[in-house]
């Protein structure tokens, strides 16, 4: 028999693999905590360049609660003198494990431009992994909804006249609600005028957990094919779903824009408006630069406008 003769590379890799394999628990936790202590840097950092960039004339109510759970809370932007304001109700991303409502690239961009338009900015926290999973996610983004639409008028707002928005697991969540609003409805709140959903590949949590997909799906939805059913807005679609917009990035290998053009063609053929607005962006600027001036900023605000003469009337009258 022949002698197989190995080098000191090759057997340094046998023994990690053999290592990784046996403490592959505790090698996914290791690297998990790095990246979650990453992040935790990065919102603060964030969080910190926000404070710094507020503008005096520009009320701010912080931390308010809709919930029991101190995740529970919102942040709420006021222009001056807001009268009979349209609201925009924003949602934050994070791989529903991580992010903050107080982060610059989910408010920033959007407060400079809509706020001193006349404009109520509200952005939400929720509860997340491990505490709690999608479907307990969808029920606080409803709960604080419903809280938000009856505290509007003492803040000078309109609860008629209000986008909901999310980004990354936060698009995720605020799209199920759109695709389902008896979800809203059960936790207390009333129809909004529609949903700008940014960037995110989950619109068919059912498709992509039956294909090769990161291993953050996993931690978000499991094993169980009824969950990932439950939590898929495409599969929940019906007549009385409400407008979206799906803004999605086409440098993304899990391939957001055909989950938005499927969802697209199913809203369609059961006469609920949604349409896709696909961008050479990446999944982070998709979420930052809404709201600076260009070509992307107004094309989601065609789409909010379009959805209540009163909003039109606030951002037409931007440039």
């Amino acid at each position: 028999m022949k002698k197989i003769v190995r080098g000191p590379a090759v057997v340094l890799l046998l023994a990690f693999l053999a290592v990784a394999q046996v403490q592959a628990g505790p090698l996914k936790d290791w690297l998990q905590e790095r990246r979650l202590d990453k992040a935790d840097r990065v919102i603060g950092r964030e969080q910190s360049a926000l404070q710094q960039r507020i503008p005096d004339n520009l009320q701010v109510l912080r931390d308010l609660p809709y919930g029991e759970a101190p995740a529970q809370t919102l942040d709420v932007y006021l222009p001056e003198r807001p009268v009979q304001a349209p609201l925009v109700v924003m949602v934050h991303g994070g791989a529903w494990r991580t992010g903050d409502k107080g982060t610059l690239s989910t408010v920033y961009n959007k407060m400079q431009r809509w706020v001193p338009a006349g404009m109520v900015l509200v952005s939400v926290n929720y509860r997340l992994l491990p505490e709690a999973g999608p479907e307990e996610q969808v029920q606080d983004v409803a709960r604080a909804l419903a809280w938000v639409q009856s505290q509007a008028r003492d803040w000078g707002a309109d609860p008629d006249n209000l986008v909901l928005m999310g980004h990354s697991a936060g698009a995720h969540l605020v799209s199920t609600l759109t695709a389902d609003p008896g979800m809203a409805m059960a936790m207390g709140a009333t129809a909004w005028l529609g949903t700008v959903s940014l960037d995110t590949a989950v619109l068919d949590v059912e498709a992509l957990m039956n294909r090769r997909h990161l291993a953050l799906y996993d931690d978000a939805f499991g094993d169980d094919p009824a969950l990932w059913r439950r939590m898929s807005p495409t599969h929940l679609l019906d007549a009385d779903s409400l407008p979206l917009l799906a803004v999605c990035s086409t440098r993304r290998k899990d391939n957001p824009c055909e989950q938005a053009r499927v969802y697209v063609e199913r809203a369609t053929s059961l006469q609920v408006r949604a349409q896709s607005l696909p961008l050479p962006l990446t999944h982070k600027a998709i979420n930052a630069d809404l709201g600076e001036p260009g070509e992307y900023t107004k094309a989601v605000e065609a789409f909010m406008a379009s959805l209540s003469p009163a909003m039109a009337d606030r951002l037409n009258a931007l440039d």
